[in-house]
């Protein structure tokens, strides 16, 4: 059972958003139904982790990818099938970059030999993004993450296309973006610190970084020039790292990359192009701890948006497909 202050903390997170939203969100939701939940998936999140730091970024992106899509209701994992052959993995935003799909399935897995029939895919992703973002740091961010969320039967190519920041989105776009979801002006700044791991594919950033004059570090442009295309195409469309001072740690290089002209991104750039935002980025790159400190508030207050209730939703038995009764 959460405690009290913890208790507090969701509620006002909920307040912040949809009354609905944190419908039975709860630390500890599984306690009595299946205690091991969140050590089994934190187990089988190591294993993938530590052979892939990747795998970890992965995890962590494909949270906020399945949160700004319906809602954080597994959504993502959806499989395409003859009724509905273009769900939102297939879509742009996350084919073929998201990746944490097969880590996701093993966890399922193993929780289902455990407890059948009771966890959500959407707990599971949470509970993953957690424990990545648990490895990744080093073990210093720990995120208290409630659960009790509900998987949803409903996955949409042009959703995605429709709810997900583009990495072109300048400040204005940004914001409007993640007040959208419920989320404000600081937790879009906060999110974007996760581009402090992971790779991204250099379509995602040549034509208006590369190909066109922007604020990009002119050594780390030169060096960017040498490892993409000067048109990526599906067949010849590289990765290069996000961060590329600490590129396998959940740390606060990302706002000092931010304020060095370090960023693949436009969107990553806009964090400087306001007052407040600025601040931010220089709060978070010079306070120890601080931004480790909102990050995992930040994903708390992510995990609740959109949740389903019971008659919106149900517990899949195979995350990547929806339940035939």
């Amino acid at each position: 059972m959460a405690s009290a202050s913890l208790k507090l903390s969701i509620a006002v997170t909920c307040a912040l958003l949809l009354s609905s939203a944190c419908h039975g969100l709860e630390v500890g939701y599984y306690k009595k139904s299946c205690p091991r939940v969140e050590a089994i998936v934190r187990d089988e999140v190591k294993k993938f982790v530590y052979k892939n730091a990747g795998i970890g970024a992965g995890l962590i992106r494909m949270f906020f990818h399945d949160c700004f899509v319906e809602g954080c209701d597994a959504s993502v994992l959806l499989d395409p099938t003859p009724a509905n052959p273009q769900p939102e993995k297939l879509s742009p935003p996350n084919f073929p970059s998201l990746r944490g799909f097969e880590a996701i399935d093993a966890a399922k897995e193993a929780v289902e030999k455990a407890c059948p029939g009771v966890v959500s895919c959407a707990d599971i992703i949470a509970f993953a993004s957690r424990d990545a973002a648990y490895f990744l740091s080093r073990m210093t961010v720990k995120i208290n993450m409630p659960a009790g969320r509900l998987d949803g039967r409903i996955s949409n190519f042009t959703e995605a296309l429709l709810n997900l920041p583009p990495p072109f989105f300048n400040i204005t776009q940004l914001i409007a973006s993640f007040a959208a979801k419920g989320l404000n002006t600081e937790d879009m700044v906060v999110l974007s610190g996760a581009h402090t791991i992971g790779i991204s594919h250099c379509s995602s950033f040549v034509s208006d970084r590369l190909a066109v004059p922007s604020d990009i570090n002119a050594a780390l442009a030169g060096t960017l020039r040498r490892q993409c295309p000067a048109n990526p195409t599906p067949t010849n469309d590289p990765t290069v790292h996000q961060d590329v001072v600490t590129p396998n740690a959940l740390d606060n290089m990302y706002y000092k990359n931010v304020l060095a002209h370090k960023v693949l991104f436009t969107s990553d750039a806009a964090l400087l192009t306001t007052p407040a935002t600025t601040q931010m980025v220089l709060d978070n790159a010079n306070i120890r701890g601080l931004w480790e400190d909102k990050f995992k508030k930040a994903m708390v207050k992510m995990g609740a948006i959109g949740v389903k209730n019971g008659f919106q939703g149900e517990i899949r038995r195979n995350c990547r497909v929806v339940n035939h009764y």
